[in-house]
């Protein structure tokens, strides 16, 4: 209600004084004029839809009483108030009549502005608007600044309503109201509050008597602006997408036209924020049963360009300062002087500011812009303000009106001065849409056509970039919302980002399905048929089939025999380079004292597609124990990771980063999520389905082809055994794994050994009592006999021992592949490794030398005292399908590893070891029953291979304890069994 008493007031002062007002001549004082008009209206129009005014008034004056003990002494103007404004616009109407000559002068002298914002596309287009280049010649020339960068929102048609008398008294208002009515059906009140003009202009003159001409007026601009506005500012929005692109092209080559051509920048700025704030308000309130015109799916286009443009004003900021700093002082400081020196009649009060404004103008210098100094010219805007105040009035010595050169002169002159000192401020007036904050529904609708549209997903980084704007519609006097606002900005610039890293995470994820198919058509698995068909055709045997159609070679997608043909990898590339080029638009952007990186996210989710594809393409199933072989699935993952780094092309970003961040998770047992990884599904598939299948007699191992292989059973496997173990897959495990993910599959290795380990001692336990008799009578042939009858369990211990062999032979595949990749990868780490491990004393502590060999054994190289890095296996040695073979491996490892932990002599213990069975062996040598001797033989090459494996025992030292010629006789005899057995 005070505010109503000001402005009242005010307008009131206006009238008395007959002030003169032309947006031309005293531009600030017409435009704060028709703002405050404008917002008198809005604000008893928005009151007047406050559905429960009377009930907030009436608490309102209840709690006063309660309060003060007494009602508030100016409630019963307020609800007086309250009741006069239930038609507000009716009743400013009333008001206003005494006002009408002050503004109608305001609103008529528009007709030299309105009109040319107000042409059609075709009219802007052959008029070569806002094009730098259209007229070569005049390139460097200075646009003359007027008012064409000022905002449309001043401009309603609504103060034609208040003093409607002059659309009968004056010929210029009626065309202009109309052209306003033409090109709208609502107008914007405050935010997302409409106002539907039409409607209400209709409801108000149907009262008033003679005024049907004037409501035929308003039906025929109504149906005007529903038939034809939205194909108008369809089509303008088109010319400005083009234009802007041309401005910002041009200024980003050469920026120095910033200078000369600021309007420029500004006005288009300022025509494109118009034709988008106009779609955005009448989308949302459409009236028309077509909506195409209103369905604009370009748009993102048109704010990219308005982004450009902003962004070019506040780089080369210091450009337009330096221009427009010699401007003011060189030129525009010049001829003002000229005008106040030629003025007639020039009182003091104005002579003296006249002064003040040329003298602030002379003293500028490139050397302020030059030191960084900090320009502030908002004294002498206000000066001017009040002076054309003091002009304007009716008996003002010095009158504007009769001065209007000087009044335009001086409007150039304050443009010129924000060229300098309020750069961001105009860019806020022009370019400001914060407005989209107030329409989430429409603003995210927007960002989805952007997106699914490929030519505009380049354009997409405009909606977080509007996201920016959404603090600029705060007020320090409602300092509350401003949390809200600013919550509101950045989730909303959260989910633009994010789903912008989506959508290229999905195109990339396409693209590289692509190449992976391409890659596995590479495999030597498909090469079979390729082959067949090579040597049919070559023998020229007959097909009984007419012609099999010859299968596509790989490579015969890269044949082109049209440029016209585009392949879905084509598209995708497409889609994925304009969408990356929005994503590496800027490297961050600020919203509300937070700042975001679009690259980042980017980053993240492929971080996070990347683990769950690698984990997907094991293949890897539960049920039937499938997975993929680790040669395929290192094809397939140096496809995925050629086309992440291909990325690298289209966007600023480490790939590197995200390949050692994904990979080295993968080495572990579980990810960052918790999740399971290749190196756990892989540690589990061998040694629950490929070992465990070793243990039931279906695989066995051959060391001469170092891999294992399946036995002919009745129930055949579902996977062949040699495609998972053969030194190729081994190698490609240690490349997929690494060594901190092979160190985990030895250490599940080393996890089911001590679990052996542990049912051999019990088994110790139970035969305790004749073990230690039998270590003190190894040289009682007869005795060892009868205390060998006393063993129990004697079967486990050799079925346990074989399982420890079985598992490490797989681990000393698995480490010699290791120790194969580390070479080629780190070739000098991995020989000054081997140098330290070869050149370690035998007298060196023994916790020193345990450092030294756990880094040996990491690295993949053998160990005199490490149990599961020992040398392979002789090559001439054939495989038993029994796994025999593997006990000498188990015993030795076994042996150097338990006397270790129990710090006893090893190289003393296997001697004694040796001793014992040595003895036992001469004395089953003696032996006459079948039962007893069966396997003889087998069981002396087993001794041999025991003394072969072990680095502390020596054949010398073997020959000592057991005479060479049984083993070479046993060598023999194995060899004829094995033939016999074959035939």
């Amino acid at each position: 209600m005070e505010f109503k008493d000001h402005v009242c007031e005010l307008l009131n002062t206006i009238d008395a004084c007959q002030v003169f007002f032309d947006i031309t001549v005293n531009f600030d004082l017409t435009k704060n004029y028709l703002d405050l008009v404008v917002t008198y209206t809005t604000l008893m129009t928005i009151l007047s839809r406050i559905e429960e005014r009377k009930a907030i008034i009436g608490l309102y004056n209840y709690a006063h009483e309660m309060t003060h003990g007494a009602s508030d002494r100016e409630y019963p103007r307020l609800g007086q108030m309250i009741v006069d404004y239930e038609n507000p616009l009716k009743k400013m109407m009333e008001e206003f009549v005494p006002h009408g000559k002050s503004l109608s002068d305001a609103l008529i002298s528009l007709q030299m502005v309105y009109p040319r914002r107000n042409l059609s596309a075709d009219q802007w287009r052959n008029a070569q608007l806002l094009s730098l280049i259209s007229a070569p010649s005049t390139m460097l020339n200075p646009a003359q600044s007027d008012t064409s960068y000022i905002p449309l929102s001043s401009l309603s048609p609504v103060g034609f309503i208040l003093c409607h008398s002059v659309l009968n008294s004056d010929a210029a208002a009626l065309p202009l109201w109309k052209l306003a009515l033409q090109s709208s059906t609502c107008l914007c009140l405050f935010r997302d509050e409409v106002f539907h003009i039409h409607k209400a202009a209709e409801d108000l003159f149907v009262n008033i008597r003679g005024y049907n001409k004037r409501i035929n007026d308003i039906r025929e601009c109504k149906e005007q602006a529903l038939s034809h506005a939205g194909s108008m500012h369809r089509e303008r929005r088109k010319f400005l997408r083009s234009a802007l692109k041309e401005l910002a092209t041009v200024l980003a080559d050469q920026p120095g036209l910033l200078g000369p051509k600021a309007l420029f920048v500004f006005m288009a700025l300022s025509f494109a924020r118009d034709e988008i704030i106009w779609l955005l308000r009448h989308a949302d309130n459409i009236q028309k049963k077509s909506t195409d015109d209103f369905i604009d799916k370009h748009i993102a286009e048109l704010i990219f360009y308005m982004e450009e443009l902003r962004a070019h004003v506040r780089k080369y900021g210091p450009v337009m300062q330096r221009y427009y700093v010699q401007y003011l002082s060189g030129f525009d400081a010049v001829v003002l002087n000229e005008l106040v020196q030629n003025l007639s009649v020039c009182p003091e009060d104005e002579s003296i500011i006249m002064s003040s404004f040329v003298n602030t103008m002379t003293s500028l210098s490139v050397k302020q812009v030059e030191d960084g100094e900090v320009f502030d010219f908002r004294g002498m805007r206000l000066d001017w303000f009040r002076l054309q105040a003091y002009t304007s009035v009716s008996k003002a010595s010095l009158g504007i009106a009769d001065h209007k050169e000087l009044g335009k002169m001086m409007n150039t002159i304050i443009f010129h001065t924000k060229m300098v000192d309020s750069l961001v401020e105009m860019l806020v007036e022009t370019s400001d849409l914060s407005i989209f904050c107030f329409y989430s529904r429409a603003f995210e609708k927007m960002f989805q056509q952007c997106l699914e549209l490929p030519s505009q997903s380049r354009h997409s980084i405009c909606f977080p970039l509007l996201c920016t704007h959404f603090m600029s519609c705060t007020h320090e006097l409602c300092p509350e919302e401003r949390h809200h606002i600013g919550d509101r900005s950045l989730s909303l610039c959260n989910m633009f980002l994010d789903e912008m890293a989506k959508q290229a995470r999905n195109l990339i994820t396409d693209i590289c399905t692509e190449q992976c198919t391409l890659s596995d058509q590479l495999l030597p698995k498909h090469c079979a048929k390729t082959i067949s068909q090579a040597v049919n055709k070559k023998s020229k045997k007959a097909t009984g089939k007419k012609g099999e159609p010859e299968r596509e070679k790989p490579g015969v997608e890269s044949m082109r025999k049209n440029r016209l043909l585009v392949t879905n990898l084509d598209k995708l590339h497409t889609a994925l380079s304009e969408l990356c080029f929005s994503i590496n638009y800027v490297p961050n952007l600020a919203v509300w004292e937070h700042t975001f990186t679009p690259r980042e996210y980017l980053t993240s989710h492929l971080e996070i597609r990347f683990t769950k594809s690698i984990v997907g393409m094991t293949m890897y199933n539960q049920a039937t124990q499938e997975i993929a072989k680790p040669s395929e699935l290192l094809t397939s993952v140096r496809a995925y990771m050629t086309v992440l780094q291909s990325i690298e092309n289209y966007v600023t970003i480490d790939i590197t980063r995200v390949f050692n961040n994904v990979l080295l998770q993968q080495t572990q047992h579980l990810d960052s999520h918790g999740e399971p990884t290749i190196t756990s599904l892989y540690t589990n598939w061998y040694l629950e389905t490929l070992l465990r299948q070793v243990s039931n007699g279906h695989i066995a191992y051959f060391p001469a082809m170092k891999a294992f292989v399946n036995l002919p059973t009745e129930n055949e496997l579902t996977f062949n055994a040699e495609e998972y173990s053969d030194i190729s897959e081994m190698r490609s495990l240690s490349e997929l794994l690494g060594p901190y993910g092979m160190k985990f599959l030895s250490e599940s290795l080393m996890w089911h050994i001590s679990s052996q380990v542990a049912e051999l001692k019990k088994l110790v336990v139970e035969n305790m009592e004749v073990l230690t008799q039998m270590r003190t009578s190894f040289d009682k042939p007869e005795h060892m006999a009868a205390l060998f009858k006393k063993l129990t369990s004697v079967d486990s211990v050799l079925k346990r021992m074989t399982i420890i062999g079985v598992i490490l032979s797989f681990r000393s595949l698995a480490q010699e592949a290791l120790r194969d990749v580390l070479s080629c990868h780190i070739p000098f780490l991995v020989s000054s490794v081997e140098d330290f491990k070869d050149h370690i004393p035998r007298e060196t502590d023994m916790k020193v030398a345990m450092n030294v060999y756990e880094l040996s054994s990491a690295a993949g190289l053998p160990c005199e005292i490490d149990p599961a890095l020992v040398v392979a296996l002789s090559s001439q040695k054939s495989g038993h399908c029994n796994n025999i073979h593997c006990l000498a491996k188990a015993i030795n490892q076994i042996a150097a590893a338990l006397f270790t932990i129990h710090k006893g002599s090893i190289e003393d213990r296997l001697k004694e070891f040796l001793a014992l069975a040595s003895s036992s062996l001469l004395k089953i040598g003696q032996e006459t029953d079948k039962m007893t001797t069966r396997n003889r033989e087998s069981v002396y090459l087993l001794l041999d291979m025991i003394v072969q494996e072990s680095p502390f025992l020596t054949m010398d030292l073997l020959e000592s304890c057991f005479p060479y010629v049984l083993l070479r006789n046993a060598y023999h005899a194995v060899y004829k069994q094995s033939i016999s057995a074959n035939a």
